[in-house]
């Protein structure tokens, strides 16, 4: 009998060490290297997958280019996120905290996709009852293959039987391999599980939804390879105790990286949102100092966002929180605002938050920040109907960003009447119903600010 070797694995990363350290060499996170045992076998393939079909060896030039229709979820929110629907042979995992609403989602959409083509859902964290209870609670009838195993083996040999267009499994870290000697859940599980689905997926043309567990940080729990073998990965943004779902596409081999789909949570399960741009606003009657309206872009979707920031004595050393933005920008956006625009904070407390728990990852954002900052230290309110966007450098110089007329169209179709934006996107043609303000510097844009409020 071969003898078995050890590896140790880091399960941020997935980088491979011949011996255990407390860090990790490569992404230098500590604690996270975790031995694996790598049994040494006559065959290098699963005998569950062994009678797969061949495969075979193309030319790049002689494979024909065929517009294959996607399958829809039903849900026009999540085609678009996926970037138009399911597709063939695509392996798509999908995380998040618990009690978010990952499974009620992908229940209601494999409900949709059952109509015309035959579904699995497999269950190895709840029985058959409770997911049934919960169709009836979503208002679902749909003849749904259930299945509640986590030993892979045996789900492969069902799924060969049944020949679904769709399976999901929830949860990939509750599957069992007989090739892995692990605990359910350890990187060696995982990894393995993960990688015989993903094969057999790609050789039966079956769409593969795996869903996902998050680690207290955010990211998916397991190895982190776990995101390279897939095509698409959605990540559920916002509070479970919230209203509103965001869904987040952070890789995608088949559409736009980083778009987002919107869902309201309500009793018949989620809700797709089809103007985001109106629940991210505010509804204030009386609006108030240190907020303003952004035209953010999320992938291919421009989106109206409501920035708010709150500058209070500091008592000590003066605190900076970020909400939604990244929280090394703010200390450089308040350089620039005391350097350019002669705005100090040194002696105070910057609180800077998006609302509506969404994240704002572009520098678009910079003017938007500065001008709160400025609304709330001074007192003055900006005007409900004055939106703004562009990125500030370190020398005071106000840059272009991608895409500004979308953003601006966007805001007109909100009713916005005066726009603040760099002046190197002024538009050729005058817009109708909205005054266009271009600056080449923050000064300028300071100095309207406090001219018109």
């Amino acid at each position: 009998m071969a003898k078995a070797k050890t590896e140790f694995v880091c399960r941020e990363c997935g980088s491979s060490h011949h011996q255990w350290a407390g860090q990790c060499l490569d992404c230098k996170s500590w604690n996270t290297l975790e031995e694996i045992v790598i049994s040494i076998s006559t065959s290098s393939k699963p005998a569950i997958l062994q009678d797969l079909p061949p495969s075979k060896v193309q030319t790049l030039s002689g494979i024909k280019s065929e517009n294959r229709l996607r399958l829809s979820t039903g849900l026009s929110e999540l085609d678009r996120t996926l970037g138009g629907g399911l597709v063939d042979g695509s392996v798509v995992l999908i995380g998040g905290d618990p009690g978010i609403g990952k499974s009620t989602l992908i229940l209601q959409a494999i409900a949709a996709i059952n109509k015309d083509s035959n579904t699995l859902y497999v269950s190895g964290e709840e029985s058959a009852d409770q997911i049934s209870d919960r169709a009836i609670r979503l208002g679902i009838n749909e003849d749904v293959l259930l299945l509640s195993e986590t030993h892979l083996e045996k789900i492969i040999k069902l799924a060969k039987d049944v020949e679904p267009k769709v399976i999901v499994i929830d949860s990939i870290q509750t599957m069992v391999t007989d090739s892995s000697t692990s605990a359910p859940g350890s990187v060696t599980q995982v990894r393995d599980c993960a990688a015989q689905l993903t094969q057999f997926a790609k050789q039966t043309n079956t769409v593969l939804l795996m869903i996902g567990h998050v680690t207290k940080d955010g990211a998916l729990a397991g190895p982190r390879i776990l995101e390279h073998m897939v095509d698409a990965v959605l990540y559920f943004e916002g509070d479970a105790g919230g209203r509103y779902r965001i869904i987040r596409a952070v890789k995608n081999r088949f559409g736009a990286v980083n778009e987002i789909s919107v869902f309201a949570m309500s009793e018949n399960g989620l809700q797709q949102v089809e103007n985001p741009s109106a629940i991210f606003l505010s509804n204030q009657a009386k609006p108030s100092p240190g907020s303003m309206v952004m035209v953010t872009r999320e992938a291919t979707r421009p989106l109206l966002i409501e920035l708010q920031a709150l500058v209070d004595q500091a008592s000590g050393n003066p605190r900076r929180v970020c909400v939604g933005l990244e929280q090394n920008r703010l200390a450089l956006q308040l350089a620039v605002l005391h350097k350019h625009g002669g705005i100090a904070t040194h002696d105070q407390d910057v609180f800077v938050n998006v609302v509506g728990g969404i994240k704002v990852n572009e520098t678009a954002s910079d003017l938007v920040v500065m001008l709160a900052i400025m609304s709330s230290l001074r007192d003055k309110v900006i005007p409900q109907d004055w939106i703004a966007f562009g990125e500030v450098g370190l020398t005071g110089e106000v840059r272009p960003v991608y895409n500004a007329s979308e953003r601006l169209a966007e805001a007109q179709k909100h009713g916005f009447k005066v726009a603040i934006i760099p002046k190197a996107n002024s538009p050729k043609k005058s817009l109708k119903g909205i005054k266009i303000v271009p600056v080449e510097y923050l000064y300028q844009a300071l100095q309207y600010m406090s001219e018109n409020t």
